[in-house]
């Protein structure tokens, strides 16, 4: 029994942590422009890439405020989605889907190469920018805290206070922002891109307005990656990333306000408490060592929760908040 109580709280504070906050905030862009405008954007991860190393290089590398550092970083953003989404938008979905996850590869390949390690540190990142950040905290960052069951740092604890506020306010302009004549559009291009273009809307800048919104969103959850790690590495940016994102949209449903928040928390929870109970069930014998290793548990997790998410698929394909009639629609 006490063994599952440490799990359940190992799994809590994942469930809460800046990890969840990170894919939140992907998920929320990729709700953005997949939920609700029907946009296939696999290389959300790109766009928290640019956030994360436009702190770490302005503050590290350039010797700029913390906050000049979020400016740069969500400009990049925006500048990388015109550029995505400028020659790619007037085409079919696949063709975003493939620019998309192809740049978010050559980003990370461009920021961990030899030429760009004065910049962006290569394969070792950048460290130690995050200082400002942290030196905001109301209270002490190097004591131990308790928290429904958990123990977390001063730092992780305004980290996760402020990630958690992002989050909030996010979903307050996603709600607000879909039920304004605006957001009727953006799911009416989703529905029927033609339709819409009849009635005299220009459907190319509003599929580019949804791309830059929702890489906006992806770069706010780098940023929050970042100052949660102390680090901005360019390995930390793997595509599988994104596609963890789109598992928390579909687990709490696409089109939803609070879908992906609930998904991304769900998601962290499950990897983390599966994680955590296959390793004690196999140190106490439990589970025989022959079957399968401490070592392998890191995939075995994932494949646990691949199968749950499978199972989900075929018997609740909208999400635990999600309405059937919003995954029936023709992504372009």
């Amino acid at each position: 029994m006490g063994d599952l109580l440490d799990a359940l709280s190992v799994a809590l504070k994942a469930g809460l942590g800046f990890q969840a906050i990170f894919f939140g905030l992907l998920a929320i862009g990729i709700n953005v422009q997949f939920g609700y405008t029907g946009l296939l954007n696999f290389g959300q991860i790109a766009f928290a890439m640019l956030g994360g190393f436009g702190i770490a290089v302005s503050v590290s590398q350039w010797g700029l405020s913390f906050w000049v550092g979020v400016l740069v970083g969500l400009l990049a953003a925006v500048v990388l989605a015109l550029l995505l989404g400028l020659p790619t938008l007037r085409l079919r979905a696949d063709y975003l889907a493939i620019a998309t996850i192809a740049a978010a590869e050559g980003l990370r390949l461009l920021f961990r190469s030899v030429s760009a390690t004065p910049v962006t540190g290569g394969t070792r990142g950048l460290a130690a920018f995050n200082r400002d950040f942290i030196a905001l905290a109301p209270w002490e960052t190097g004591k131990r805290y308790s928290f429904l069951g958990t123990t977390w740092s001063g730092a992780e604890l305004w980290v996760m206070l402020v990630g958690w506020v992002v989050v909030a306010l996010g979903c307050v302009l996603v709600w607000l922002l879909m039920r304004s004549p605006w957001g009727r559009v953006v799911k009416s291009v989703r529905e029927d891109e033609d339709a819409v273009r009849a009635l005299g809307k220009n459907v190319y800048v509003y599929k580019m307005q949804a791309l830059v919104l929702g890489g906006v969103f992806g770069a706010l959850g780098g940023m929050i990656y970042a100052v949660g790690t102390g680090s901005a590495i360019p390995d930390q940016y793997q595509n599988a990333n994104t596609f963890l994102a789109y598992a928390a949209l579909i687990l709490g449903g696409a089109a939803r306000v609070l879908g992906p928040v609930i998904g991304a928390m769900l998601l962290l929870f499950l990897i983390q408490f599966a994680d955590t109970l296959l390793r004690t069930l196999i140190s106490n014998g439990v589970i025989p060592e022959g079957l399968f290793t401490a070592t392998d548990v890191a995939a075995i997790r994932f494949v646990l929760v691949g199968l749950g998410l499978m199972l989900l698929l075929v018997f609740r394909p909208q999400g635990i908040f999600g309405d059937r009639r919003e995954v029936m629609l023709d992504a372009r």
